[in-house]
């Protein structure tokens, strides 16, 4: 693996979603399926993105999901109410969604992108979120379902971003020269492919970063990394999805 052979990247770790995090400096991210991700901190803080009510067979509760609406495989119109912190992307009450939630190990916060409507051309303003979780001093982005570039006042207003979660299908989000274009510019230490429906878009994706990014086909679902561990070389970082279990 090239994880193995470059300096820098000793950081990666093959754990249960159920083990405790033993730095407490260290974050541990999990990708269950499609675009979800569980993001959980030492102090045992856990977030799922883009949730769409199930994350696997499991009796477990994330203290905050976050959800998009372009497409039912984002979100669930019947979220577990004991879950205390649900946030939806979209539009609410006709204004943009605007999160600050403090967490106390976390502090999760949104950008709002637009996303393509029902007709040719038409494009609904602020109906996606990005979502940027700031954890042991890390800032983790997930991009959502989103539709288009990032306009310069929204790459401001994402910061600097250590880890981001990219959609690399290819099309139904962004094209791939697009979401080529995003991840150069954002510079994130760490990319996640996700919303990929074959490993040919995904290979694609990784085709065009490859002059750019270092490429680790870890074979794990989940990793552990730290401010002080990120890659001196910017890494497109391949997990494979995996339902949670209880005999993880």
């Amino acid at each position: 693996a090239v994880a193995e052979a470059t300096p820098g990247l000793e950081y990666l770790q093959k754990a249960s979603w159920r083990d405790p995090i033993d730095d407490a400096f260290s974050v541990r991210i999990s990708y269950v399926d499609h675009s979800m991700f569980m993001i959980q901190t030492p102090g045992g803080t856990e977030a799922v993105t883009d949730f769409n009510g199930f994350i696997g067979a499991v009796d477990f509760l994330p203290d905050v999901v976050t959800m998009n609406v372009a497409h039912s495989s984002h979100w669930t119109a019947f979220p577990n109410p004991d879950i205390p912190h649900i946030l939806p992307g979209w539009l609410q009450n006709g204004q943009p969604a605007d999160y600050h939630l403090e967490l106390g190990e976390m502090l999760v916060r949104n950008v709002t992108t637009d996303i393509r409507g029902s007709f040719d051309g038409e494009r609904i303003k602020d109906n996606n979120s990005i979502f940027v979780f700031e954890v042991a001093g890390l800032c983790i982005g997930h991009l959502g379902h989103l539709h288009h570039e990032p306009t310069d006042a929204q790459y401001a207003a994402l910061g600097r971003l250590d880890v981001v979660m990219a959609a690399v299908d290819g099309g139904l989000t962004v094209d791939t020269v697009t979401m080529i274009r995003i991840v150069k510019r954002l510079r994130s230490s760490i990319v996640l492919p996700m919303h990929w429906f074959s490993r040919g878009s995904l290979e694609t994706f990784l085709d065009g970063v490859s002059d750019d990014f270092a490429i680790d086909r870890t074979g794990a679902t989940s990793v552990e990394v730290s401010l002080r561990t990120l890659p001196r070389r910017p890494t497109v970082m391949v997990l494979e999805p995996r339902f949670l279990s209880m005999d993880d």
